[in-house]
C-alpha cells in the first residue's frame, strides 16, 4: 500500500471512529432525555453537545482556515444572532416567540450558541450537498431545503427541551419562509466566497443529529 492510499484509509478509519463515537452519544442523550428522573440533566447538556458537534465538524475540515473563511464564518455567526435577536425583539422576522434557558448565556434575550448552531447546519448541510455532487444554485436550494426539513422535525421538540417556546404554541409557516431564506443566503455566501466545506463527518453529523430529535419527536408524541 503506498503513502497516499494509506493516509487515505487512515482517514476512513478516523471517520468510522468518531461517527460510532457519536451514534453511541446520541444514544445515551436518547434514553437520558426519555426518562424522566435523567431529563433535567441531560437538557442541560443540550449546549455542551452542540459545540462537541462544532469542535469535531473543524476538526475534520479539510479546507484551510484562511482569513476569507474565519471572516465567512464569523459573518454567518454573528448575521444570523442578529436575525435572531431582531426576530425575538420584534416577531417581524420568524414569528413571535421567545428563548428558554437551556440554550445558555443570553445577549438581548438571545442565546450566544445560536449563532454557533446556524454556522454548523449552514456547512453540513453545503457539504452534504457537495457529497451528492450538487453545485451553485441547486446546491444552495437543496442545502437550504435540508436546513427547514431539519427545523421541522427541531421545533416539534424545542418547547419540550426548553429551546424556546412560541406564542399561543403555534409555529408559524413564517418562520419556516425566514429560515429558507436566511439559509439561502448563508449557502450562497459560501459560494460566492467559494468557502471549501469538503468534510467526511459533516453528512454524518448532520444525518445523526437529525435522526436525534426525529427518535425524540416519536418517543414524546
Amino acid at each position: 500500500m503506498n503513502t497516499g492510499n494509506k493516509i487515505h484509509q487512515q482517514a476512513i478509519m478516523r471517520t468510522q471512529w468518531f461517527v460510532l463515537i457519536f451514534l453511541i452519544f446520541y444514544s445515551v442523550g436518547i434514553a437520558g432525555l426519555s426518562i424522566n428522573f435523567t431529563r433535567e440533566l441531560f437538557i442541560r447538556l443540550v449546549p455542551l453537545a452542540l459545540l462537541l458537534g462544532f469542535a469535531v465538524l473543524l476538526i475534520f475540515h479539510e479546507g484551510e482556515f484562511s482569513a476569507k473563511t474565519i471572516i465567512a464564518f464569523s459573518l454567518v455567526w454573528l448575521i444570523a444572532f442578529l436575525v435572531e435577536a431582531a426576530g425575538v425583539a420584534t416577531g417581524k422576522i420568524f414569528g413571535f416567540y421567545q428563548y428558554g434557558e437551556t440554550l445558555g448565556i443570553k445577549i438581548l434575550e438571545t442565546p450566544l450558541i445560536i449563532g454557533i448552531n446556524w454556522l454548523f447546519l449552514v456547512y453540513v448541510t453545503a457539504s452534504t450537498a457537495s457529497h451528492f455532487k450538487l453545485n451553485g444554485l441547486v446546491a444552495a436550494v437543496f442545502a437550504s431545503g435540508l436546513m427547514v426539513f431539519y427545523d421541522i422535525v427541531l421545533e416539534q421538540l424545542a418547547t419540550i427541551l426548553g429551546m424556546w417556546s412560541w406564542q399561543n404554541n403555534l409555529i408559524p409557516l413564517q418562520n419556516y419562509v425566514a429560515w429558507f431564506i436566511l439559509s439561502l443566503a448563508f449557502q450562497l455566501l459560501f459560494q460566492w466566497l467559494k468557502i471549501e466545506t469538503k468534510n467526511k463527518i459533516a453528512p454524518w453529523l448532520f444525518g445523526l443529529q437529525f435522526l436525534f430529535f426525529l427518535i425524540l419527536y416519536f418517543i414524546f408524541n
